[in-house]
């Protein structure tokens, strides 16, 4: 791969701000040259931190010549607004999940950036950490056989406990199901393809929660969405899947678990990048660990791997049709619930390719 580093502008500089920007100023293939949000003191604020040249609203930074990618991190309502304009200002698109709050809007969004020759991509990219790729090698070296089910459980007592601005977490767009389960179903999608149809129920448990944390302690809001879903989710590959998501339980549980014909493999936390992979067949007493090799560093992955994609001229991996599917079963998720019925996924996606061994996002491959 040859050419300059990939030009980046931060959009949103809120909470998960930080963990982009303390990755994306590491890593040499890209350089930040710009943070926009609608509190212009937050976002100069935040740009000075981390040395960043520029700062202002979104028509400031689109307006900077060398930013190739604009890096989407407002929250889920205003994803598709910022989305198309930086596509409308001739930039690909990185953007939180999700994509977009439905389908239809996901599907516009995706045909606008083809009709321009621009690329759409899209978090969660856990999946290219060190955790989910050693777990992919572990299925593709069949050390438990055929997959034939899986079990996923996300279950807490939801984040207004210590997030300190939770309301949009319980709004459409969010909740357990749209903010978490981004994280597992893109790890399902690439361990084992797409989702084909699924069956779900859902339930609220409060219709109100109250902020624990931060300078609107103790503010009451109202709760918008399902905060407990339970879903059947039935994979293209064949696979079934029982998911839980919930922010309903004191008792916090995170847990891939995937069963084939000769063991069961334990996968990490897919909200993490790394963590324990274990296997446990039929004749061992206890889960045995697996070796994890790959990255590390956490958030900013996928906006590294668009950036080299787009200098070598080759597919992305948290791409914007990868999120479309995620978006698309996530609302079949939820449309089951309500009608009480299953759903069919239209469409499908391949899973992403796996990473090189040899991959580091640290190295300077584009000098």
């Amino acid at each position: 791969m040859t050419g300059a580093p990939v030009g980046v502008a931060i959009v949103g500089a809120g909470v998960i701000s930080g963990a982009y920007l303390k990755n994306l100023t590491a890593f040499p293939d890209v350089r930040v040259l710009a943070i926009a949000d609608l509190d212009a003191e937050r976002a100069a604020a935040v740009a000075a931190q981390h040395g960043v040249p520029v700062s202002g609203g979104l028509e400031a930074v689109l307006a900077v010549p060398e930013v190739e990618v604009v890096v989407n991190l407002t929250t889920p309502a205003a994803h598709t607004a910022v989305a198309h304009a930086a596509l409308n200002a001739g930039k690909h698109v990185y953007g939180e999940k999700p994509l977009a709050l439905d389908p239809a809007s996901g599907a516009r969004l995706l045909a606008e950036a083809q009709a321009a020759g621009l690329r759409v991509g899209n978090a969660p990219d856990t999946f290219l950490g060190a955790g989910i790729q050693s777990s992919l090698r572990a299925l593709r070296s069949g050390v438990i056989g055929q997959p034939v089910a899986v079990t996923t459980v996300i279950q807490n007592a939801g984040p207004e406990s210590w997030h300190p601005n939770p309301q949009f977490l319980f709004q459409a767009g969010a909740g357990p199901l749209y903010d978490i389960g981004p994280y597992y179903l893109t790890a399902l999608t690439a361990l084992l393809g797409p989702a084909a149809r699924v069956a779900a129920s859902a339930r609220r448990a409060r219709a109100q929660r109250v902020i624990g944390s931060g300078p609107l302690a103790g503010t009451v809001f109202d709760v918008e969405v399902p905060t407990h879903v339970t879903a059947l989710i039935d994979l293209a590959g064949g696979p079934s899947v029982a998911s839980t998501y919930s922010f309903d339980s004191p008792v916090r549980r995170r847990m891939i678990e995937i069963t084939g014909t000769e063991g069961t493999l334990s996968v990490p936390d897919p909200n993490t990048f790394t963590g324990p992979v274990l296997v446990r067949g039929p004749k061992d007493e206890d889960w045995r660990e697996l070796p994890v090799r790959g990255p590390v560093a956490g958030r900013g992955l996928g906006v590294l791997d668009l950036a080299r994609a787009l200098r070598a001229d080759e597919p992305h991996r948290a791409c914007g049709q990868l999120a479309q599917h995620v978006l698309e079963t996530m609302a079949a998720i939820a449309d089951s619930a309500a009608a009480g019925e299953f759903r069919q996924v239209p469409g499908g996606v391949p899973a992403p390719a796996p990473l090189p061994d040899d991959w580091d996002p640290y190295a300077s491959t584009l000098a």
